[in-house]
């Protein structure tokens, strides 16, 4: 595995799997539950060479698999900010995916909500807003109810349940930021000065852009929508069009 930037290597959080030292631009980006920073490996190829790639790996899965796994939002989000701030020479862009969004939400509040901002944009992809985040009919402790919710997302995450030994080893991350997120409660303060981008899937039942449109009260800045092709798990097979929006966004911040 490549390291990529000094701030990377130095970061047991941080993975640039395909270093560009001259890039203007960085893309940070956050996975989804259960997810990890290898969802992200391939993305560096569809964009810019001026966007340097950072994607962010939790504790408990893959090369982090023997250290526990952060059960709370907001001490996770409060040990990834330090290392993310160590990017900020030049312009970030932040990407959260799910529940990514909202650790990506809560680490750009903890870089300073001051003018002009040190996070460039925020983009937000198939998550509810932070106060709109609450319980729903799920026991995550309970296996029928991880499995009930896999199937009822479903696309490649129903997959999870019809394989034994894939249910094995993705579970017990998966479960751990299934309540993560369930046990999220917004706290509130001062809105973000940098702009927010909301992503939405079209055949994405669980979150779509009616659910999202509540992201343009967390920012002082312009709020823009995209609605792309795929489910909620999109990100697994990521269209032409997100690549699209992440390419303007980043070569926007590089031209300021």
């Amino acid at each position: 595995m490549t390291w990529g930037t000094p701030a990377a290597r130095r970061s047991a959080w941080l993975r640039v799997f395909h270093p560009r030292p001259s890039a203007a631009t960085r893309l940070v980006c956050f996975p989804h539950a259960g997810g990890a920073a290898s969802v992200f490996h391939g993305w560096a190829d569809r964009l810019p060479p001026s966007t340097e790639l950072v994607a962010v790996q939790y504790p408990g899965r893959q090369d982090r698999g023997h250290e526990e796994p952060v059960a709370d939002l907001d001490t996770l989000a409060s040990l990834v900010a330090p290392e993310v701030e160590r990017l900020l020479d030049r312009p970030l862009v932040l990407f959260g995916h799910s529940l990514g969004a909202t650790i990506a939400f809560e680490v750009a509040r903890r870089l300073r909500p001051r003018f002009p901002t040190p996070i460039s944009r925020l983009v937000v992809s198939a998550r509810v807003p932070p106060a709109d985040s609450l319980p729903r009919d799920y026991d995550f402790r309970r296996d029928e109810d991880v499995r009930r919710y896999l199937r009822n997302v479903g696309g490649r995450a129903a997959l999870v349940t019809e394989n034994e030994e894939l249910w094995r080893v993705s579970v017990p991350a998966l479960r751990g930021d299934l309540l993560m997120a369930e046990n999220y409660r917004y706290s509130g303060g001062a809105p973000l000065t940098c702009p927010i981008t909301v992503v939405a899937a079209e055949s994405d039942e669980d979150c779509g852009l009616a659910e999202m449109r509540g992201w343009s009260t967390y920012t002082v800045a312009a709020v823009d929508e995209h609605l792309l092709p795929g489910d909620h798990y999109y990100v697994d097979d990521p269209p032409d069009e997100l690549f699209a929006v992440l390419c303007r966004a980043s070569t926007a911040m590089a031209d300021r």
